[in-house]
C-alpha cells in the first residue's frame, strides 16, 4: 500500500508524506482543515495588501470612498473572491489534479494549454512582485536603524528562502500551522492596536467608486483561484479545502486591508511611507519582521504552482528541478522590477480568471461536469467552453476602470474605442467582476441547455 493510501485512511506518520515528484504519482491526503486554514490566512496577509490599500480607498483615482465604504468594500470583494477560491478547491479535492490538470475536464487536454500559459504567466508576475515587496520591507525595518542594504541583497534572500520552500511544500505548510501562524496573529494585532491608537485621519469620502474597489478586492482574492487545486488536492476532505480557504483568507485580508488604511491615513496616503507606521511603532521592527519573513510563503505558493502548471505541460518532469528554475527566474526578474505596472497587472488577472471561475463553477456545479470530469492527458477538446470565457474577459473590460500606466495606453484606446463605437459609457455602480462572472456563467449554462437538446 502506498503512503498515500495509508495516510488518507488516517494511519502512518502524515509528517512524512511529502507532494509527489511527478504528475503520474497519487496525491497524500495529508492535510485537515486547520493546514488549510493557516496557509490561506497566511496568504490572505500581504505586504502587497498594505500598499496596494491605497486603490481600495481610491480606485477612479479622483474619488475616494469614506473610511466605512472602504472597509465594507474589503468585507465584499473578500467574501465574493473567496467563495470563488473555496469552490474552485473542491474539484482539486476530489480529483485529485493540480489546478491546471483540472482544466482538461473542462477545455480538453491540449486547450488547457491555453489557460495554463497565462497562469504561468500570471505566477511568475506574483512571484516577482511577492519577492520585490519582501525587499521593500526589509529595506524600511533595516532603515529604521539607520542600516543602507541594497534592495538585491533582500530579494536575493527571499528568493532563496523561496525556492527552499518549495522542494518539500507540504512540509511548508505543516510548518506555517504549527510555528508561523501565531506570530502572524500576534503581530496583526499589535499592528492593530498601535496604528489605531494614533489617531489615523480617515474620514470624508464617499461611496461614489464603490463597485470598483469591490472588483479590486475581488481581483486580489480570485487571482488565487488558479491554485486553489494545488494545495486542495491533498486536502483529506473536500469541506477542509473549502472552510480552510474562506475561513482563514477572508479574516486575513480584510485584516490587512484595514491596516493598510490606517497607515496610509498615518503618511497622508503617501504609498512610498506605508511602511513607516509599522517600522516606528513600538517593537515595530520585531512584528514587521515577522511579516515580511512570512511573506516568503507568497512567494512559495506562487512558484510551486507554476511548476504545477508547467507539468500540466511536461508531466514527467520532477517539480523540484522546476521549482529552483522559476526560483531562480523570478528572483532575477525581481531585481528589476518596478510598482508602477502592479495595478494593470492585477487587473489582467481579474479579467482572466473571473469569467474562467464561471465557466468552470457552471459546468463542474450545475451542469453534471463532476461526474465526467476527465483529466487525462487523452481528453477531448471542448472548444465551446472557450466561448464564455472570452465574452466574459470582454465584459469584465468593457466595465473595469481603464488603466492610466502608460505603458499599456494602447490597451486603453482600444477599449475606450471599443466603448465608443457601441455608444456605452460604464456607469459607477456597475461592477467588472459581476458582470463578467454572470456572462461567462449565464452564456455556460446556454451551452449546457443546447447539448442537452441534442
Amino acid at each position: 500500500m502506498t503512503s498515500a493510501a495509508v495516510d488518507s485512511k488516517g494511519s502512518g506518520d502524515s509528517g512524512a508524506v511529502e507532494a509527489p515528484l511527478t504528475l503520474g504519482e497519487a496525491p497524500p491526503k495529508a492535510l485537515g482543515v486547520l493546514d488549510q486554514g493557516a496557509l490561506w490566512a497566511n496568504l490572505g496577509v500581504s505586504l502587497i495588501g498594505f500598499s496596494s490599500a491605497i486603490t481600495l480607498i481610491n480606485p477612479l483615482g479622483d474619488r475616494p470612498l469614506s473610511f466605512v465604504a472602504a472597509i465594507l468594500a474589503a468585507v465584499v470583494g473578500s467574501v465574493i473572491g473567496t467563495a470563488m477560491v473555496g469552490l474552485a478547491a473542491i474539484p482539486g479535492q476530489r480529483t485529485g489534479a493540480p489546478a491546471m490538470v483540472l482544466l482538461r475536464g473542462l477545455f480538453g487536454a491540449r486547450l488547457s494549454y491555453l489557460p495554463t500559459v497565462l497562469n504561468i504567466v500570471q505566477m511568475l508576475g506574483w512571484g516577482v512582485f511577492e519577492l520585490w515587496v519582501i525587499a521593500q520591507g526589509a529595506q524600511a525595518i533595516a532603515g529604521s536603524f539607520g542600516i543602507e542594504v541594497h534592495k538585491t541583497v533582500w530579494v536575493l534572500v527571499g528568493g532563496v528562502i523561496t525556492t527552499a520552500l518549495t522542494i518539500r511544500p507540504l512540509g511548508a505548510v505543516r510548518l506555517l500551522r504549527r510555528y508561523v501562524t501565531a506570530g502572524v496573529v500576534i503581530s496583526m494585532i499589535w499592528f492593530m492596536v498601535a496604528l489605531f491608537q494614533r489617531g489615523p485621519a480617515i474620514g470624508g469620502g464617499s461611496w461614489e467608486a464603490f463597485a470598483p474597489s469591490v472588483d479590486f478586492v475581488i481581483a486580489l482574492s480570485v487571482s488565487w483561484v488558479p491554485v486553489a487545486a494545488d494545495f486542495a488536492r491533498f486536502s483529506r476532505s473536500g469541506r477542509a479545502a473549502f472552510a480552510g480557504v474562506v475561513g482563514g483568507y477572508t479574516i486575513a485580508q480584510v485584516a490587512c486591508l484595514v491596516l493598510g488604511i490606517a497607515a496610509l491615513a498615518l503618511v497622508g496616503n503617501d504609498q512610498s511611507q506605508v511602511w513607516d507606521p509599522f517600522v516606528t511603532a513600538a517593537l515595530g521592527p520585531l512584528f514587521f519582521g515577522i511579516l515580511v519573513l512570512r511573506e516568503t510563503d507568497q512567494s512559495f505558493v506562487n512558484v510551486y504552482s507554476t511548476a504545477m502548471s508547467l507539468q500540466n505541460l511536461m508531466p514527467r518532469l520532477d517539480r523540484r528541478v522546476i521549482s529552483v528554475a522559476i526560483g531562480v527566474l523570478v528572483t532575477l526578474l525581481a531585481i528589476v522590477v518596478t510598482d508602477e505596472t502592479y495595478i494593470v497587472f492585477l487587473g489582467l488577472i481579474g479579467a482572466v480568471f473571473v469569467p474562467l471561475f464561471a465557466v468552470l463553477a457552471v459546468d463542474y456545479f450545475l451542469l453534471g461536469g463532476g461526474r465526467r470530469w476527465d483529466t487525462s492527458a487523452t481528453a477531448p477538446s471542448r472548444p465551446l467552453m472557450v466561448v464564455p470565457w472570452v465574452l466574459g474577459f470582454v465584459t469584465w473590460w468593457m466595465l473595469a476602470a481603464l488603466p492610466t500606466a502608460s505603458e499599456v495606453a494602447w490597451w486603453t484606446s482600444f477599449w475606450k474605442g471599443a466603448r465608443e463605437a457601441l455608444g456605452f459609457v460604464p456607469q459607477p455602480w456597475m461592477s467588472a467582476s459581476v458582470g463578467a462572472f454572470l456572462v461567462a456563467g449565464l452564456v455556460t449554462l446556454g451551452l449546457g441547455a443546447l447539448r442537452r437538446r441534442s
